[in-house]
């Protein structure tokens, strides 16, 4: 803590790692038995602690922390002017003995998971507690950062006089299940949640992406930290919200210049995880599923309508139904040019976005299947581990 800031007020009013709060403000800042505000501060902070919860990811954790490991430079040099943690969220496979296989990697194993907590959660507040950095990254295991990325990100959210940065990772997919889906869901993200209304202060959108979300420290305390959130599933919409609601400036943004993603490895995989955030990131996932399925009636019912109206061009009054077939088709290319042009918001390759009306039949099933658990089921399932939705 820095030695210039001011102590303690005599009504027992600090300042959180010497914010310069009135204390007329303390109402903003509710104390949370069990947050960061009850540990001891490091006699020294260093720049920059990144955390990486990670369960069972022996198959992708290697590939994500040599694109961290490499990052350190003389300038920045990892074990004195950042960290980096990887926290074993009790796996079962290799992945705490690949982290452990880094030089320069801290591997903690998570705490015990208690009743109101999520797995993700839990392993992030284990390190969290204990993190040396001016700033906080938290990162998953399945993402690879491009060279240089993290001094950028730190400057990009001091640039911007931010608290909280957040990005969309370029999604890295495979598989026509994978391919045809997720431009359908980042399509409706990137409408939902416009980055430009995201990062406007006076707009009440918020959003958060947990694949890559920095916090400078003070701003973290302000939040609460993720004991705040610990019973959400997502957490990093959430702690976004909370940054909305407490004035902690934020910024959101579509980075494929500074770090990629491949969030699922297999289809059943990608069934588990839409099925858990749907209904949470789209506020009535059940309207939204008609309207998908809308797609599909209109995508290909008009196209074989009109081939049987132009069918009938020997029958009586031929000419009206030829003309009539011509009004369909229109009205098809019309749909599949707004279909395309709301699929392309979703930053996925050409080709992907081709394929996207694959995906639709899917998409409905995915949009009601994730209402039903949480509205109705009330439970969801991620990693092996059920949650009260």
């Amino acid at each position: 803590m820095s030695k210039d800031k001011p102590a303690a007020g005599a009504d027992g009013w600090k300042p959180v790692l010497g914010l310069s709060d009135a204390p007329g403000e303390r109402a903003e800042l509710p104390v949370r038995a069990g947050t960061v505000f009850d540990q001891p501060e490091p006699e020294e902070l260093i720049e920059l602690t990144v955390i990486v919860p990670a369960r069972n990811e022996e198959d992708c954790l290697g590939a994500c922390l040599r694109s961290l490991v490499s990052q350190s430079e003389e300038i920045f040099e990892l074990g004195k002017d950042w960290e980096l943690v990887v926290v074993d969220d009790h796996s079962t496979d290799r992945t705490a003995e690949i982290a452990r296989g880094f030089a320069g990697v801290t591997v903690m194993e998570a705490g015990k998971l208690e009743a109101g907590w999520t797995g993700k959660t839990n392993a992030i507040w284990t390190a969290a507690r204990k993190a040396r950095g001016r700033s906080l990254l938290f990162t998953d295991a399945d993402t690879i950062h491009e060279p240089g990325n993290l001094r950028r990100a730190m400057h990009e959210a001091a640039r911007n006089k931010v608290g909280m940065l957040s990005y969309s990772p370029r999604q890295m997919v495979s598989g026509l299940a994978q391919r045809s889906l997720m431009p359908l869901v980042f399509c409706e993200l990137a409408l939902a949640y416009p980055p430009a209304k995201v990062s406007d202060p006076n707009q009440r959108i918020a959003a958060a992406n947990g694949q890559f979300l920095l916090v400078e420290r003070e701003a973290y305390r302000r939040l609460g930290g993720h004991a705040s959130v610990s019973e959400k599933v997502l957490e990093d919409v959430e702690l976004a919200f909370l940054a909305k609601r407490r004035r902690v400036g934020s910024r959101f943004r579509y980075a494929d210049d500074a770090v990629a993603t491949r969030m699922y490895r297999s289809t059943a995989a990608m069934i588990e995880g839409w099925t858990k955030n749907l209904a949470l990131l789209f506020a009535n996932s059940l309207a939204l599923a008609v309207w998908r399925a809308l797609d599909i009636l209109l995508l290909v019912g008009l196209p074989v309508l009109t081939v049987e109206l132009w069918n009938a061009r020997f029958a009586a009054h031929s000419l009206e139904w030829l003309g009539a077939g011509w009004v369909l088709a229109l009205l098809w290319v019309r749909t599949l040019f707004r279909f395309y042009a709301r699929v392309a918001k979703s930053n996925f390759p050409f080709v992907d976005c081709v394929l996207a009306p694959l995906g639709l039949p899917l998409f409905v099933v995915l949009l009601y299947r994730s209402w039903f658990q949480h509205r109705i089921l009330k439970r969801v399932s991620w990693k092996g581990r059920e949650y009260a939705a």
